[in-house]
């Protein structure tokens, strides 16, 4: 349900885009760790539209600005033991095969150029997890730019944290990329 409503509101913006005075095609869907992971997911997971939605406006993003985003939800060969039996208990909670909800288990060509930030030392959503969804990404020739906080934690971009320096630095790299997408200006 949670996909679903995420790629719905998407839709929503882009069928409303002229009357909200926004482009419909820079749309940046973006969020940190869950709404990360739903962000993703409406750029990468073919399934979860609404059913009663018209499937011609796209509910995929054109950018994605991720938080220590949750991308990887099913066991992978190359990843670590304890967090391969973690995420070999999620199913029952997606409601689904968690392949189906990990975006990346879903990348294929031709996706949002996207900019992830993640703090090394996240102990909620591994570090690798994230190299590996961006080494990936590159695989199938998307734009995947990795900015790691070195012996950060979850959650390190929140506002009121470090008198605001970490927010401020993910937000001016933010800008920076969405300035390089023409989204913004300089």
């Amino acid at each position: 349900d949670c996909v679903s409503d995420a790629k719905s509101a998407i839709r929503w913006v882009r069928e409303n885009a002229s009357e909200l005075g926004i482009d419909s095609n820079r749309i940046a869907a973006g969020g940190g760790s869950a709404g990360g992971q739903l962000a993703a997911a409406c750029a990468t997971l073919p399934k979860f539209d609404d059913e009663n939605e018209n499937k011609l406006i796209s509910s995929k993003p054109n950018a994605l600005v991720l938080f220590n985003p949750a991308l990887v939800l099913s066991p992978i060969d190359s990843g670590e033991k304890k967090w391969n039996e973690k995420l070999a208990g999620l199913e029952k909670r997606l409601g689904t095969e968690p392949v189906n909800m990990s975006p990346y288990h879903n990348i294929v060509a031709k996706l949002p150029p996207t900019i992830i930030f993640h703090g090394t030392d996240d102990e909620g959503v591994p570090f690798m997890s994230v190299e590996l969804f961006t080494k990936r990404m590159h695989e199938f020739d998307n734009t995947c730019t990795l900015v790691a906080y070195q012996g950060e934690g979850h959650g390190f971009f929140n506002y009121g944290k470090k008198s605001n320096t970490v927010f401020v630095d993910t937000v001016h790299k933010m800008d920076e990329f969405l300035v390089s997408l023409g989204y913004l200006k300089a």
